[in-house]
């Protein structure tokens, strides 16, 4: 059976159980029920490797101890060991190293819906039949993670937690991280940035077993919610991070702006921060006066510039709300351009991130140090016969790779105005009051006509509504009375 069918299987029996509603819930309890055996693999082949390697779990509570045998423990007794055991232990488990931290962690607020243990045990076989040491069975399964990950899209509010693969991909490959330097991603959601940030790099960096420790040393994020914190540690382990502890259950505005100290800024931010929310009363007051909001994306980006060593670079996706937006956005922009060289900014259709938001989104790129003296733009479109994105057509890499072309390595040079790329400079843009909201030059304004003649014209045609409307109630009596 070919581990997208087994997947699929296991979706088909939580279906029948009545404790588990809806694709969030099933999400959350495949997760957990993964990590288990994802991390007994690890520590077994960690076992063999190593003579003074402990396991994080205790051993009666470890996946091989009672999920192993087809024919262990089930119905009303295998319920009662995991809500009564198994969850509780985990919970609170002493965190003796920063690997039983992360069990700890993950299991903090997870939750067991099932209800039926006969169906639990058919689902724990079915899991059985992954070997995560496999690596070509990893990496399959891998992709059918991801799978998972994109499902979330019709979760409903899980969907926020998922930045389509083609623009995490987009953003990794110009920003092209290192091994050895310092990458963060501030609100890491399922991990996407941090799957293709490690992708980029042992494609093209990492050539020997150093290269890759480095890798894995220079990982950090955090996320605010359980379940995509949840999905993003189980991530990492399936892309062979040995230890996951760098990815912290925390919110990051939680902490006061100012003591974010020089010893812990970094080499590269890539993130797509929530907008649209509001945090919780009391957290701006951790920033400065003039940067003070309940709106969550201008709080990242203020944190992002501080966080940023002298040379470091940055991939941020911003709404258009945070390019043309006034006040404290103003200010932002302001201290963006001077703090940073906001370098590039390539702006995405409002379909990129359907169905569970529709507004306009942008990529903003820029690198700490010197201030900006002109700003690119560059206009993502739509392909051809193709009116939109959606989930059967969603954005894929290849529709980015005319912007690649044109990006100019690693230096950006040899850049030129073409009819979907145009810059603009800084004084320019003070000009216009930090207004970002910069339209394509080259795209003429479509001609709505005069707004006195279309409002004549909408009021005769209202007149002739109420006249038309009036005859059929004078037709209509008639017909009444005969």
């Amino acid at each position: 059976m070919s581990v997208r069918t087994l997947v699929k299987s296991i979706q088909d029996i939580m279906r029948q159980d009545t404790g588990v509603d809806g694709d969030a819930q099933r999400i959350s309890q495949l997760c957990w029920m993964f990590f288990l055996k994802i991390i007994d693999d690890q520590d077994q082949e960690l076992e063999l490797l190593r003579d003074d390697y402990r396991a994080p779990i205790p051993p009666r509570l470890q996946w091989r101890a009672w999920a192993a045998d087809p024919e262990g423990i089930t119905g009303d007794a295998l319920l009662d060991f995991i809500n009564d055991d198994l969850f509780p232990t985990l919970k609170d488990l002493p965190a003796r190293t920063p690997r039983t931290r992360t069990v700890r962690d993950v299991f903090e607020d997870a939750y067991n819906y099932m209800k039926s243990g006969q169906l639990m045990r058919q689902v724990v076989n079915k899991i059985n039949g992954i070997d995560f040491n496999n690596l070509s069975e990893r990496q399959h399964f891998g992709d059918i993670y991801e799978q998972i990950l994109n499902d979330l899209q019709s979760a409903g509010n899980a969907g926020e937690y998922y930045t389509p693969r083609a623009v995490t991909a987009f953003m990794a490959q110009m920003i092209d991280p290192k091994p050895g330097e310092i990458l963060f991603d501030p609100a890491c959601g399922t991990g996407g940035f941090l799957t293709c940030a490690i992708r980029q790099m042992r494609e093209q960096h990492v050539k020997r077993p150093e290269d890759e420790a480095r890798l894995q040393a220079g990982l950090r994020a955090v996320e605010k919610k359980q379940l995509p914190h949840m999905l993003a540690v189980t991530n990492m382990l399936l892309h062979g991070i040995e230890d996951p502890a760098f990815l912290r259950h925390d919110n990051t505005l939680a902490r006061p702006y100012i003591s974010w100290g020089k010893d812990e800024r970094v080499d590269i931010v890539l993130t797509n921060p929530p907008f649209g929310g509001r945090e919780e009363d009391g957290i701006e007051s951790n920033f400065p006066q003039h940067f003070r909001t309940r709106e969550t994306a201008d709080l990242f980006l203020a944190l992002i510039i501080r966080l940023l060593k002298p040379g470091g670079r940055a991939a941020v996706v911003l709404p258009d709300g945070t390019l043309f937006g006034e006040g404290i956005k103003t200010r932002l922009k302001e201290h963006l351009m001077e703090e940073c060289n906001l370098h590039t900014i390539v702006r995405l259709p409002n379909s990129v991130f359907r169905p569970y938001a529709a507004i306009g989104t942008n990529l903003l790129f820029f690198e700490k140090g010197t201030p900006t003296e002109q700003v690119w733009f560059w206009e993502h479109r739509v392909p051809e016969g193709q009116k939109a994105y959606s989930m059967t057509r969603p954005i894929r890499l290849a529709h980015l790779d005319d912007c690649a072309a044109w990006w100019g390595g690693p230096q950006r040079q040899g850049r030129v105005e073409t009819e979907r790329a145009w810059k603009v400079s800084a004084e320019e843009i003070k000009a216009r009051g930090y207004n970002l909201d910069i339209k394509n030059p080259r795209v003429e304004e479509e001609d709505h006509g005069d707004p006195e003649t279309l409002l004549e014209e909408l009021t005769n045609a209202e007149a002739e509504v109420v006249a038309i409307r009036d005859q059929l109630k004078q037709i209509l009596s008639e017909a009444l009375l005969r």
